[in-house]
């Protein structure tokens, strides 16, 4: 079915590149909420008198409830409007963020992070689908999705470098309040500037879907989380994990006969999306744990104070920033998405295959910079044309829920890469220890805990290879041509359906 988007109106269009900054604003909010809080958990910890076992909900608090909700969070905004769920999300993650800065016990600190999760499941498809109903000209999209890839690329760094810097200079506690003037902000702009687009008809919502998607999803995200403390051999971790696959099992089988799916299966039965959802999904897997390794590695064995750790990720995160926002969009109007995703899996899994072999002392100019930069230059490459072939085509009834799985797939990544591959690591140390015992000497130590780093990482450049052949195998859409791309241009419109080379 062929689906034409509504004639914007002059003030939607002189308003749509402010709407991006907002947009941008309030999905950096809420990607780098993943990681401002890890180099500020030690702070925090100590303050709030947690357990070295209860410390790890600071984080996964906040993404069970976010990969949990995404998919029911897109359908809502397709349901009730994206500019008034937008905004909706942006208040609540205001407050949410406030009362956690404001906890004096780790148990609030948990709720409130969960809080954030909640909105940040309704924000994050709201944002992304605003963006796709309102750059629908083929040159301007591609640039739309450049920036707001760079924003989604980066933000993990960027929470990292944040959270250093206010941990060491203000109070962990900022690393919470941080958020409600950048909710406000984006709130006021977007107000202004967004204009929604609302179905006609309001189909009722596929509750029993929604809960089956809930709840399995948190369960996969929870047995994840867990076997890093627990093994992937508890009882508690295989429980979880075959209760989590069963129910999003019966959620496939019943998104087949809903008369309103949460999951409408047009949105997974192209091949290209399909492909894209899981190229992401695996690239952000490999990232997260990349992520995870380095900033031990900062300030376990560098001796990084927390600001020089947050700092040491910068320079990657600008060349996630600058080639998303530079390079990417332009290939992508020359080469096919594959090409652009294949080639961009590989310089990443390049930059993780050389942190493999980084020593107990390093220096950072030679051994750990040119790896960064590599990975980074990678990764821009992977986020604008994952999301472009994602969402492209997809019908504006279903933008919300399209965006959400894109979400979905990198949310979830990043919880199973830091589960996964913090066991990898966590193994490999106690593994290398038990070889050497007992001369376990602080430099022994220190030994183990690089190697486990090594290991993880060699896992991280396989997953992040699997990435570039998901990507070249399933993926087969080719650029628009010459002829196709002047037409878009001449007649100022875009038809989704149209850039579906090869269909």
């Amino acid at each position: 079915m062929s689906t034409t988007y509504p004639p914007p109106d002059t003030t939607r269009r002189s308003h749509r590149w402010w709407g991006l900054a907002f947009i941008g604003t309030a999905q950096l909010m809420v990607v780098l909420d993943a990681t401002i809080v890890n180099i500020a958990l030690p702070s925090a910890q100590r303050e709030l008198h947690m357990s070295d076992t209860n410390r790890q909900w600071v984080i996964t608090a906040y993404t069970l409830a976010f990969g949990g909700l995404l998919l029911l969070g897109g359908r809502v905004a397709d349901l009730l409007g994206r500019k008034r769920t937008f905004l909706a999300g942006l208040v609540g993650f205001a407050v949410a963020s406030a009362i956690g800065g404001a906890a004096q016990t780790d148990w609030q600190l948990f709720g409130a992070r969960a809080l954030q999760g909640v909105f940040a499941a309704t924000l994050a498809p709201s944002a992304l689908s605003l963006l796709t109903t309102t750059f629908t000209e083929p040159r301007e999209r591609a640039q739309a999705f450049g920036v707001f890839s760079g924003i989604a690329g980066a933000g993990n760094a960027i929470g990292l470098i944040t959270g250093g810097v206010l941990t060491e200079y203000l109070d962990w506690r900022w690393c919470m309040y941080v958020n409600a003037p950048i909710a406000v902000a984006a709130f006021l702009g977007g107000s202004w500037s967004l204009h929604d687009h609302r179905p006609e008809r309001r189909p009722r919502l596929d509750v029993p879907g929604a809960l089956l998607a809930c709840t399995g999803l948190v369960g996969v995200v929870f047995g994840c989380s867990e076997a890093s403390s627990l093994g992937w051999d508890s009882p508690r971790v295989l429980g979880s994990l075959s209760a989590g696959g069963l129910l999003l099992g019966l959620f496939a089988v019943r998104q087949t006969r809903a008369a309103t799916p949460l999951l409408p299966p047009r949105i997974v039965r192209d091949r290209n999306r399909t492909g894209a959802f899981l190229t992401l999904a695996l690239a952000v897997v490999a990232m997260f744990g990349m992520f995870l390794y380095m900033t031990y590695y900062f300030q376990s064995v560098l001796d990084y104070r927390p600001v020089e750790a947050g700092l040491a990720f910068l320079p990657m995160s600008a060349t996630i920033m600058l080639t998303s926002t530079q390079l990417s969009p332009r290939l992508l109007h020359r080469l096919p998405p594959r090409a652009l995703l294949s080639s961009g899996a590989l310089l990443a899994a390049a930059g993780l295959f050389l942190l493999t072999s980084l020593p107990i002392r390093a220096e950072y100019a030679g051994h750990v910079l040119p790896s960064t930069i590599l990975f980074g230059l990678g990764m821009g490459l992977i986020f604008v044309p994952v999301v472009d072939t994602a969402t492209k085509g997809v019908d504006p009834a279903d933008a919300g829920v399209a965006s959400a799985t894109v979400n979905t797939c990198q949310q979830v990544g990043g919880s199973i890469g830091t589960a996964l591959l913090n066991t990898i690591a966590t193994s490999a140390t106690a593994a290398y220890l038990a070889a050497r015992r007992p001369a376990a000497t602080p430099a022994v130590v220190k030994s183990a805990v690089v190697h486990g780093f090594h290991v993880g990482l060699a896992w991280a450049s396989a997953i992040m290879l699997l990435a570039a052949v998901t990507a070249w195998v399933l993926i087969v859409a080719g650029p628009p041509s010459r002829r196709e791309a002047a037409e878009r241009e001449l007649e100022g419109e875009y038809d989704p359906h149209r850039m579906r080379a090869g269909r």
